[in-house]
């Protein structure tokens, strides 16, 4: 019955299996618990959006909201079917969406290389469906573009990153890399969820293996 379980939380439904979801967005707090900022856009012309899964979403969002150059962070889901989902219903595996962070950031001050180097290095993208002990597909490593140029870098790390584990005796990357077509904000108490609860849950654990990708500001 557990092999059976397992098997159902990683294996992505098929869109006439997701459930229905709403219209209707979940309600989020105006303002970014540590960061001056808005959870929701309209956000500065001079920022890039870009939108990240490494698992459990709680401790990924921490990890960019301390990065210098980031405007704001937000918790979600992404690159599934169902509507505004629940955070039940995302871990039903019932809607194909991952546990997402949408990352919004200033290019003048941190490079898009940057927050890739940040993203390969805050977890272990060769496990599949799962992250540590966190098991289903909503758990799955993901990287969800908004250009072609952010596309092309992403792939491009994806190679740079893959060789380095190779290297280290690692198993093959299983990261999606795709666009970001719809992000669904999470229920108000996950967002900047570490922060108020600073002793919660966070299963994030990278392999150790640096990532040979350019850091800094964008030239």
């Amino acid at each position: 019955m557990l092999n059976f379980l397992l098997r159902h939380k990683t294996k992505m439904p098929e869109p006439q299996e997701a459930l229905p979801g709403r219209s209707s967005p979940m309600p989020v707090p105006e303002g970014h618990a540590v960061l001056d900022a808005p959870l929701r856009p309209p956000f500065p012309d001079e920022t890039e959006q870009v939108v990240v899964g490494m698992g459990c979403f709680w401790g990924a969002e921490r990890v960019f909201w301390q990065i210098p150059g980031v405007f704001t962070t937000a918790v979600g889901y992404a690159a599934g079917y169902t509507p505004n989902p629940t955070y039940e219903e995302v871990c039903s595996g019932r809607t194909g969406h991952n546990e997402v962070v949408l990352v919004v950031f200033r290019p003048a001050e941190v490079s898009f290389e940057e927050i890739l180097r940040r993203f390969w290095e805050g977890h272990d993208p060769t496990q599949g469906m799962g992250q540590g002990n966190d098991v289903g597909t909503q758990y799955r490593s993901g990287i969800y573009t908004t250009s072609d140029a952010q596309a092309a870098a992403a792939e491009r790390s994806r190679e740079l990153y893959a060789e380095a584990l190779s290297a280290d005796g690692r198993s093959e990357i299983t990261t999606e890399i795709t666009p970001s077509e719809a992000f669904f904000y999470a229920e108000d108490h996950h967002q900047q969820y570490l922060h108020k609860v600073p002793g919660g849950y966070c299963g994030l654990g990278g392999t150790g293996v640096s990532c040979p990708v350019g850091t800094g500001t964008s030239a």
